[in-house]
């Protein structure tokens, strides 16, 4: 054992029962017809949805489940055996439930395991499944921090694992025959793209005092390489996405998919070099840290837009309907990715879209189906031992993971600044950043947010080195200070792993 490696024993050595199994890693060979074993780690509503998922695949057998939630996991194992029964199943008789997933990596009979976890955990768990010879499927973001991606495609590629990063949108038929149009120069050289996601989010509620940890979670765990103190919010679950300890706000949360997409349909290898940010949580006097109302620039070979928000259309309504709107391209769209080009754009997203010409006309229609075969494209590769073979590999996974990031460290090295501040930064990188920053203050009048009082975010323009994956230049050092996590032992990311 080296020292820097990461392994199962260490960690069951200071936690583990004495006599608890300790296998070495297992790299079964698997042929076309064998069952793939899998074990579903975190067990929410993310991780119950691909419990679900797995288990109706052909070859497929669950044999475990893994949360440091008890109540979680008998809720997801009631639902996996509903599943089943439909199927006019039984559960694998090695399935298993084990609140600690140190157990599912010793196990010889896991080849893959899903990774559901809170984003903190996601990298972590993804390093040590390939350590311990198993195959992952990883939610988005892959990574909660910069330095923590490259630690898992470097374990990937060490331990020879089939990693997929779960931005599903890469296995849906509409990106993918967009892209192929994108690229081919149909509506001429692409000029800009702006791929935004808008919701209505409530706030979080505020506390006066530590909230007391649900009976039967195993906060240690919950809490693993993230700083572990008193609950300082109302809900354990789903609200870690707006602490900035354990999750990337909705920029980290529904963005990876915009930020994959807009490298999918250019075609990318890398990530922009240049970012700044413009943002806030705006309105909500509540215990989450990060924007509601969040915009990032991106200087690449054509400009770049990457937005979120989640504020309702306006003060009035609040109901889920009451959605904020794109009002250009497209008009009236929730989320998509506007390609505009020189004879026309592009309004297409999971599950579908179109093209147009610049009146507005449709010219074609690209049909989708939410990458609902994204799971057996996962299964193909594990059975073929290629990661060619992924829609979306782990290093993609993680430069989709970067563009995230960046725009998150730009927030959080950014200061309040006015209106007319903020214009003089966004007017010189496009025409669709201006409008882009209009919208947004129009959209936040309509929830009357007084934007003297209550002033936006705006961050300097970030440089970011692709090799070096960190940042270089002005506001460097500050930028710098968010690429790589404290972890908190013993579960800290080794450099080598």
């Amino acid at each position: 054992m080296t020292k820097n490696k990461i392994t199962r024993r260490s960690f069951v050595k200071s936690s583990f029962a004495a006599g608890a199994a300790m296998a070495l890693p297992t790299h079964r060979v698997l042929g076309a017809n064998s069952d793939i074993r899998v074990a579903i780690i975190g067990c929410g509503g993310k991780g119950g949805g691909h419990l679900r998922d797995f288990a109706t695949k052909p070859g497929v057998r669950i044999v475990g489940i893994s949360d440091p939630d008890g109540a979680r996991m008998n809720s997801a194992e009631n639902s996996l055996k509903s599943t089943l029964a439909k199927r006019n199943a039984d559960v694998d008789t090695q399935y298993r439930q084990h609140q600690d997933f140190r157990h599912i990596l010793d196990r010889n009979d896991v080849d893959a395991v899903v990774v559901a976890t809170p984003n903190h955990w996601h990298a972590l768990l993804t390093v040590m499944a390939c350590q311990a010879g198993k195959d992952v499927y990883v939610e988005k973001p892959v990574s909660h921090c910069i330095w923590e991606g490259r630690k898992s495609i470097e374990a990937a590629r060490k331990y020879n694992r089939i990693v997929q990063s779960g931005t599903q949108q890469r296995s849906d038929p509409a990106l993918i025959h967009a892209a192929e149009d994108i690229r081919k120069g149909t509506l001429g050289e692409v000029q800009w793209i702006h791929s935004l996601w808008y919701r209505h989010r409530q706030p979080i509620g505020k506390v006066t005092g530590p909230t007391p940890i649900p009976e039967g979670v195993d906060y240690d765990l919950w809490c693993g390489p993230g700083p572990k103190g008193p609950l300082m919010r109302k809900r354990l679950h789903y609200d870690w996405h707006w602490i900035w300890a354990y999750g990337n706000g909705d920029m980290g949360n529904i963005a990876p998919h915009n930020s994959d997409d807009i490298r999918h349909l250019l075609g990318m290898t890398d990530v922009p070099e240049r970012v700044m940010s413009v943002g806030g949580r705006f309105g909500w006097d509540d215990d989450g840290e990060t924007p509601n109302t969040h915009f990032a620039l991106y200087d690449y070979k054509v400009p770049l837009v990457l937005e979120i928000r989640d504020m309702p259309h306006d003060k009035d309504n609040r109901s889920r309907r009451g959605v904020s709107v794109y009002r250009r391209f497209g008009k009236g769209v929730k989320f998509t990715n506007i390609v505009k080009c020189e004879n026309g754009f592009y309004n297409v997203t999971r599950g579908g879209g179109f093209s147009y010409d610049n009146d507005g006309k449709k010219i074609r229609q690209f049909k989708g189906d939410g990458g609902r075969n994204h799971v057996a494209n996962f299964l193909k590769a594990v059975r073929s031992r290629k990661h060619t073979d992924l829609n979306a590999d782990i290093l993609d996974g993680h430069l989709g993971s970067v563009m995230i990031h960046q725009a998150n460290v730009a927030h959080r090295v950014g200061t309040g600044s006015s209106v007319d501040e903020i214009h003089e930064r966004v007017k010189g990188h496009s025409e669709e950043g201006v409008e882009t920053l209009n919208q947004m203050v129009k959209h936040l009048h309509a929830n009357e947010i007084d934007l003297k009082k209550d002033k936006p975010v705006l961050s300097p323009w970030l440089t970011y080195s692709n090799e070096k994956e960190r940042f270089v230049g002005a506001h460097a050092e500050k930028a710098n200070a968010y690429v790589k996590d404290s972890y908190r032992a013993p579960y800290i990311i080794p450099d080598k792993v």
